[in-house]
């Protein structure tokens, strides 16, 4: 009985250990991508100063003008306008970097010390704490058929999309995608936290993430490519690589293996997009926008079949269930 129960503490010890370690994962991905938005922030505010320095430079030379040209409104007047246009941008620019807008997501921190009152409960069921909170923002979403790219078959529930090699006669509607193999979500969220896995089981190369509704959705513009234009964030797989891509920048992550479930959660108080490796919840990467202007919907190309190494579809899997205002 001793070594059973030594032997079961060990268990409990290292699903706490893994658990641990997980958690803070996620928590040091948040910090660096606030940091990092933090960054540029402060980098666009010397940029402004300078401008400022330049401005006030000016106002004084027009300053000096003034005490020896008799006609002073005259002078004065174009500094002046520039004087506004000045006061204006740094009005702006406070009102983009207010520290308020940038923060961690401290909800999640107090549901993780929340979720511990019932570790026992956990450990139990051997449900990793990171993963129950996230389950806890499932959002329900169905994809609309109406913004699918003709080569891409919806399936009746919403689910899923397949590549086909042919080319279906649907409506040439303002919203659908007529070169890259997208399709996005019916539903948008414009507040809250948000979480989906997709089921990405035996494909080669797939891609996914989230949108404002903005994202361009006809002709060949890089725009139109998730991740390529500032309207999306998505993480790609092609050739057993796996890319991260916001802005048209490429961010290349260290994995080879081939999960088979992604996760993808966004958050608006904390202006965050991350994705997971649902398998085992590894974080993968985090984007940190610092605030959303647009509501967000879940966006997914499946890819071409490559020959049929790539003709099973690409499914949202986690149960649907309604998302409260958290």
């Amino acid at each position: 009985m001793r070594e059973s129960i030594i032997q079961k503490y060990q268990e409990i010890q290292a699903v706490l250990d893994e658990d641990l370690r997980t958690t803070l994962s996620h928590l040091e991905m948040e910090e660096r991508a606030a940091v990092s938005a933090l960054d540029g922030l402060m980098e666009r505010s010397c940029c402004l100063i300078q401008e400022i320095e330049q401005d006030l430079s000016r106002l004084t030379v027009a300053q000096d003008q003034t005490e020896t040209e008799p006609d002073t409104m005259s002078i004065f007047s174009y500094p002046e306008q520039q004087a506004t246009g000045t006061v204006d941008r740094v009005l702006d620019l406070l009102n983009r970097t207010d520290p308020s807008s940038v923060r961690l997501d401290e909800a999640k921190a107090e549901q993780i010390l929340s979720l511990t009152n019932n570790m026992l409960l956990l450990i139990c069921s051997q449900t990793p704490i990171i993963h129950t909170l996230l389950k806890s923002y499932s959002s329900e979403v169905t994809l609309d058929p109406e913004t699918a790219h003709p080569k891409l078959i919806i399936s009746p529930q919403g689910d899923s999309a397949t590549y086909t090699d042919t080319w279906q006669q649907l409506p040439d509607l303002p919203g659908r995608f007529d070169i890259t193999l997208n399709v996005i979500s019916l539903q948008g969220f414009c507040f809250g936290r948000h979480y989906w896995e997709i089921d990405v089981t035996g494909k080669s190369y797939w891609e996914l993430g989230v949108t404002y509704p903005t994202i361009p959705r006809k002709g060949t513009s890089e725009a139109c490519w998730l991740g390529r234009g500032n309207e999306s964030w998505c993480i790609e797989f092609f050739d057993g690589e796996y890319t991260a891509w916001h802005g048209g920048v490429p961010h290349q992550l260290p994995f080879t293996k081939h999960f088979c479930r992604i996760g993808v959660f966004c958050s608006f108080p904390a202006g965050l997009v991350t994705f997971l490796a649902a398998d085992n919840m590894t974080p993968l990467f985090s984007f940190c926008a610092a605030a959303f202007s647009d509501c967000l919907h879940l966006a997914l190309c499946p890819g071409h079949d490559h020959n049929g190494i790539n003709a099973k579809p690409i499914v949202i899997s986690n149960a649907l269930s309604p998302s409260a205002d958290r």
